[in-house]
């Protein structure tokens, strides 16, 4: 019921009920940016234009519970037209914090993110919605707009490249 409150808040233009609603989705939002744009100076610009865009169209969202998918969906979208605009290559940055994922030796961390920076932006997409956003296939189906057979195959696929990166292989052509 808090949460409810707060959300309807937020919609009627109180700033510090949005603010309340995006600090549980602000260090996933930046974990997404991150791995779009391999640059913390960009990822934080994306997390910054998406939580502006938010604000302002916050009235669009019908209930509660759809807000962090959502917003999500703007971080994405804004992630890609930064990247179309910019048309830069991006380099893998070194400089990763830490603990953004505790778990994994860093030399594992720099391999997964750089095998995850050479997929097609469509397994990109479904690896980060499925694995870093903890998205069901259905969710991602409704997300992505497409049908669930479609968000299955291309997790199969997006596994598939990685696995063959982590055996040496090639992903998208390019080999390690």
């Amino acid at each position: 019921m808090l949460l409810q409150n707060t959300f309807i808040k937020a919609q009627k233009g109180d700033k510090k009920a949005f603010l309340q609603l995006i600090e549980s989705d602000k260090e996933k939002l930046y974990k997404i940016a991150y791995l779009y744009v391999k640059n913390e100076t960009d990822a934080l610009d994306i997390v910054q234009e998406t939580i502006t865009k938010a604000y302002a169209s916050l009235n669009s969202v019908k209930e509660e519970r759809y807000f962090s998918t959502w917003l999500t969906k703007i971080l994405i979208n804004t992630a890609l037209e930064f990247l179309r605009k910019t048309s830069k290559i991006i380099q893998l940055n070194e400089n990763i914090p830490e603990k953004q994922f505790p778990i994994v030796k860093i030399e594992e961390k720099l391999d997964l993110l750089h095998a995850i920076e050479q997929l097609e932006e469509k397994y990109k997409t479904v690896i980060i919605l499925r694995y870093y956003r903890d998205l069901s296939v259905q969710q991602i189906a409704i997300f992505l707009n497409c049908p669930e057979g479609t968000v299955k195959s291309n997790l199969h696929r997006a596994i598939k490249k990685l696995k063959k990166f982590y055996q040496g292989g090639k992903v998208n052509g390019q080999g390690y």
